[in-house]
């Protein structure tokens, strides 16, 4: 990731996380979600696009826009029934269709369909009664707007007025999202103005603007809150001089779309979503997970059982420290690491999450990325760390010092047990 250059930053300084930012790393895994107008066709988030669907042929779908099944508080269950926080919907995608009431700024929105309701508000209070912090998908991007190519102020302030309009009547909102800057890199998108109506309506909120494949952990500008790493993996940042402390969140979906695709077979396993997770955590860094419900609104019933069973495998597994460690020790070779954190009886303890005691992608005893059992070497264990426990038999696992690194002997999983990522508590 770049390093700063503004010049408030503090050589040699660390700086410290704000209470929103700091929540929202504890939060860890949150679902993202692409529905609208586009899911109907059933081609992905992209389809006018990639279709060049006229925009007045395009939003004849609205008539057929029923929402007959989407549920905010059905949502937000799944998303804690998956071990999921947050979830991050999209309120209006770069089709200009908004599921939410946009109170006469456009004619394509959501009250001008059968669903005949505001769809954000439904969303809203669904995650609030599940205990689920809501956060808001804001394109940026509009192909439906004609100012977008011959009125650029009189643009601007349109997505001003959307966002004041989402600041103010849906409650308190854990976040905006917003995607499509990197649709003209070069232009003046007025964030100065754009992000003070957030701190000024929902100065709690996290602001994250993506910027999108080939510039994952680009730092943006001063108010962002959190770096995006689109579907490519964080690494551990080093903050040391920022000006700021800035958070990191990779986006990744299913398959090979955002929206939901009928002919797209290539979605990921459980497994891959869990190490995903992992890798995440290893960076301090959290996952936003994309799911694209159907035309209706409901979520395929494959994206469904794969994320209750990466919320068994959380549940199983039995540790806050997905949600509240810190990532302080490193594998001497591979991804394997250590998060660090304090138990409710004041205790420090460890938990070591260890890759490749089998392969992901090979149903076979032993795969190409399979290193097997074998001593693993940590660095940065604290030496009062001295016993070890597989956390998922509860049987003592093999620890040693040797020199700086503390070396534990991966055993193979048992006979009928595989965790994908397999974890050992140390403790004093």
């Amino acid at each position: 990731m770049p390093q700063p250059t503004d010049p408030h930053a503090q050589p040699g300084v660390t700086p410290e996380p704000s209470p929103r930012v700091r929540a929202f790393e504890r939060m860890a895994f949150g679902m993202f979600v692409h529905w609208g107008l586009y899911s109907q066709w059933g081609k992905g988030e992209w389809v006018k696009h990639f279709d060049h669907i006229p925009t007045d042929e395009y939003m004849q779908r609205m008539k057929t826009f029923t929402a007959a099944d989407f549920s905010g508080r059905a949502l937000a269950r799944l998303a804690r029934r998956a071990g999921m926080r947050y979830i991050t919907l999209t309120s209006r995608h770069h089709d200009g269709f908004s599921l939410y009431d946009t109170r006469g700024l456009s004619p394509y929105d959501v009250t001008h369909t059968p669903a005949g309701r505001d769809l954000i508000a439904d969303f809203t209070e669904g995650c609030r009664a599940e205990g689920i912090v809501p956060m808001l998908y804001c394109t940026t991007l509009d192909w439906t707007d004609p100012r977008f190519e011959s009125d650029w102020d009189g643009y601007q302030q349109s997505l001003r007025d959307s966002i004041e309009i989402l600041c103010t009547h849906y409650g308190p909102i854990g976040g905006f999202w917003f995607d499509g800057n990197w649709s003209r890199p070069d232009a003046d998108w007025q964030e100065d103005a754009l992000y003070a109506i957030i701190r000024r309506r929902q100065p709690e909120a996290m602001i994250i603007n993506n910027t999108g494949v080939g510039k994952e952990g680009v730092l943006g500008h001063p108010e962002i809150d959190s770096t995006t790493f689109e579907r490519g993996r964080p690494q551990p940042i080093d903050r040391t001089g920022w000006p700021k402390y800035v958070a990191g969140e990779m986006c990744h979906t299913f398959n090979h779309h955002w929206g939901i695709a009928h002919r797209d077979f290539n979605s990921l396993s459980p497994a891959h979503v869990i190490e995903e997770l992992c890798r995440c955590r290893r960076a301090g860094a959290n996952l936003l997970m994309n799911i694209g419900p159907t035309a209706t609104g409901k979520v395929p019933d494959y994206e469904a059982a794969a994320l209750a069973r990466v919320g068994d495998w959380i549940e199983q597994i039995g540790t806050q420290a997905i949600y509240d460690g810190r990532a302080v020790a490193f594998g001497a070779d591979g991804e394997d690491f250590g998060l660090l954190r304090e138990t409710p009886a004041g205790e420090p303890e460890m938990l070591l999450y260890l890759f490749g005691l089998t392969a992901t992608a090979d149903t076979r005893a032993h795969g190409t990325d399979c290193r097997g059992p074998g001593a693993r070497a940590f660095r940065g264990v604290p030496t009062d760390l001295a016993r070890a426990t597989w956390v998922e038999t509860g049987s003592p696992a093999r620890i040693a010092r040797q020199g700086e690194s503390c070396v534990l002997h991966a055993e193979a999983h048992p006979y009928g047990l595989n965790t994908v990522v397999r974890v050992a508590r140390l403790t004093t």
